[in-house]
């Protein structure tokens, strides 16, 4: 088959920055450089131009997304006779990290949240399920913190079903990425939103299918639309390492930091234990846990060296 017929048949459609950006129609901007200063992450330079090119034209996708969705809830229910309220849009954003996962997920939201008819929209990522630091070293497993095992996977999925469910005042713990764990003390409450985010490394994971048949919940399964951020290996290194420093240099200073410690080397040694957290574990949880779930994502947004959005696939319906 050549090249012309793969992409044909490809179940995503592929856009490039321009052909992407004229497809925004209408959509306002409603976002200030002051809103994007407060909504970027360490060492993500996302620029209003990013914002126009890209995710104003994702922004009126997704509305008529929600529009058709709720659409279609509303009709299952005409058609069960039941009256269950409303039904949150979920949106699941996976990627490696240090990608920018953040920065979109809380861009989109603001977008968002200012449509003309102001949906309520919340953001919550899956950092709040990971097991407390106290189980991962009785299990061996600090050294997988952010591969599949080292979430609760059940309490995440019971989440999500209570959200999906429409039930109200639902809770998640909170993670600290001062403490590097959980809060045992605090909860998150998300109250009927009409759209909830869901950002994560592994959100579109699919476990292995048990041969019996048996129902198998995936989280992605809760998810109305999904995305995927990519990039080169090499690039997404060369981030990560460049944001270790930055850290060094404000959030590690703080005595009560987990990695009070990386503060205090030198910064030759600095280089050498993020290349070597890198390598060791983030390296290989891109490659066997988070890149194999790109295909699965219903938009792809890739970016290139300077971290701006080169390419764009959609995923056919």
């Amino acid at each position: 088959m050549d090249k012309s017929a793969r992409l044909e048949h490809a179940p995503h459609r592929t856009f490039g920055r321009q052909e992407w950006a004229s497809l925004r129609a209408d959509m306002p901007l409603t976002l200030t450089e002051a809103d994007l200063f407060r909504l970027r992450s360490l060492n993500d330079p996302i620029s209003i131009d990013e914002v126009v090119t890209i995710y104003l034209p994702l922004s009126r996708l997704l509305s008529l997304y929600v529009a058709a969705t709720q659409g279609l809830y509303n009709a299952t229910r005409t058609f069960l006779g039941a009256n269950e309220g409303k039904t949150p849009f979920i949106i699941g954003i996976g990627g490696s990290v240090a990608v920018g996962k953040s920065t979109a997920a809380r861009v989109l939201k603001a977008l968002l949240a200012r449509w003309t008819n102001t949906p309520k929209v919340d953001l919550i990522t899956t950092d709040g399920f990971l097991y407390p630091n106290a189980v991962l070293e009785r299990e061996g497993l600090m050294e997988r913190k952010g591969f599949p095992e080292s979430y609760d996977l059940p309490a995440l999925l019971s989440f999500l079903s209570d959200i999906k469910a429409g039930l109200g005042s639902v809770s998640a713990p909170v993670y600290s990425h001062l403490v590097y764990d959980i809060v045992p003390s605090e909860r998150i409450t998300i109250d009927r939103p009409d759209i909830l985010i869901v950002e994560g490394i592994n959100v579109l994971q699919a476990p292995r299918l048990p041969r019996d048949g048996t129902a198998v919940p995936f989280v992605s399964d809760f998810f109305d639309f999904s995305i995927y951020i990519d990039a080169e290996e090499a690039d997404i290194r060369r981030w990560y390492v460049e944001r270790f420093q930055r850290l060094r240099e404000t959030a590690f200073q703080d005595p009560n930091s987990y990695f009070h410690r990386y503060a205090m080397v030198s910064d030759a040694e600095a280089l050498a234990i993020a290349d070597r957290l890198w390598s060791r574990i983030n390296r290989v949880n891109l490659y066997e846990n988070i890149l194999p779930t790109r295909p699965r994502a219903d938009l792809i947004l890739s970016k290139g060296e300077s971290h701006l959005i080169e390419r764009v696939a959609l995923r056919r319906l």
